[in-house]
């Protein structure tokens, strides 16, 4: 007997955005990506997902990737910069735009 999997955030690249699909809904963090500099602009979560963490998931995919793939992080989404100023682990990520965006 298998148990079905959790949905997970995953990278879609052609649409610049990271994505979350749970009952027939789908939440995503836009972003830009120009060199190494990854500029999130918004998160969407679908009024069904609100209330569930799906924006926080979206948060740590979104940063996590940015982790490995030695981007630096300009967080214009105010989820993100909401995250990122409360969460000093992740101001090395930040770009120096992102820096001045909250004010470090």
């Amino acid at each position: 007997m298998t148990t079905p999997s959790s949905p997970v955030v995953q990278d879609n690249p052609s649409k610049h955005r990271f994505e979350f699909a749970s009952q027939g809904e789908r939440a995503v963090a836009i972003y830009t990506l120009e060199g190494d500099v990854i500029t999130f602009v918004h998160t969407l979560v679908p009024e069904a997902l609100q209330g569930q963490g799906v924006a926080r998931q979206l948060v740590l995919a979104g940063l996590a990737s940015a982790r490995e793939r030695g981007l630096r992080v300009v967080p214009k989404c105010p989820v993100f910069a909401a995250y990122m100023r409360t969460h000093p682990e992740t101001h090395d990520l930040l770009a120096d735009e992102g820096r001045t965006l909250l004010g470090l």
